[in-house]
């Protein structure tokens, strides 16, 4: 939805340029933070006129692990404050899209039938960084309903080697 990108853009530049020297450490409680803002009871908790922006920070900070450093806890002061719960995971993927441009890296998700180990995981993120021609942040995803090898997809782009896939090609070639 374009007019969450929107909303959560100011939100993302802004904490980027305020955290640019530890984004990775921002981007772990944000993450946790987006884990905890798009549950449905705390939305609809947060939108009780019953309850204060307090009450609903209080929530949040007690649910959260991670330590709350006085930076973070403006930002989700900030964010309940203007009723922004909602965009939070946008203001996360804009916030990660911001550190992989400076550091010209992208983020790629490898969806596997099976769970890949170590050395098969940095072997496969070796031969990935080769074929899409930059370095690239990997993740694991798995599905089952692939049968067999790996879907990846980095941007907009899809490299999909699947059982799954090639069974859908030989179908289509059998049925033309």
């Amino acid at each position: 939805m374009a007019e969450l990108a929107t909303i959560a853009r100011p939100y993302a530049e802004a904490l980027y340029k305020a955290s640019a020297l530890d984004a990775k450490a921002v981007l772990t409680w944000l993450d946790e933070f987006s884990c905890v803002a798009t549950q449905e009871q705390l939305q609809q908790f947060a939108e009780s006129p019953n309850v204060t922006n307090e009450q609903v920070y209080a929530v949040i900070s007690g649910v959260m692990k991670c330590e709350l450093n006085q930076h973070a806890q403006n930002f989700i002061r900030t964010v309940i404050a203007n009723n922004r719960l909602a965009v939070v995971s946008e203001v996360v993927l804009q916030f990660r899209a911001l550190m992989n441009a400076q550091s010209g890296t992208s983020e790629a998700v490898i969806y596997s039938a099976f769970p890949l180990d170590a050395a098969t995981l940095a072997e496969t993120a070796k031969l990935l960084e080769k074929r899409f021609a930059r370095k690239l942040n990997v993740s694991v995803e798995l599905q089952s309903e692939l049968i067999g090898g790996i879907r990846v997809v980095v941007g907009d782009e899809v490299l999909d080697t699947s059982v799954k896939s090639r069974l859908e090609q030989m179908k289509m070639a059998l049925s033309a």
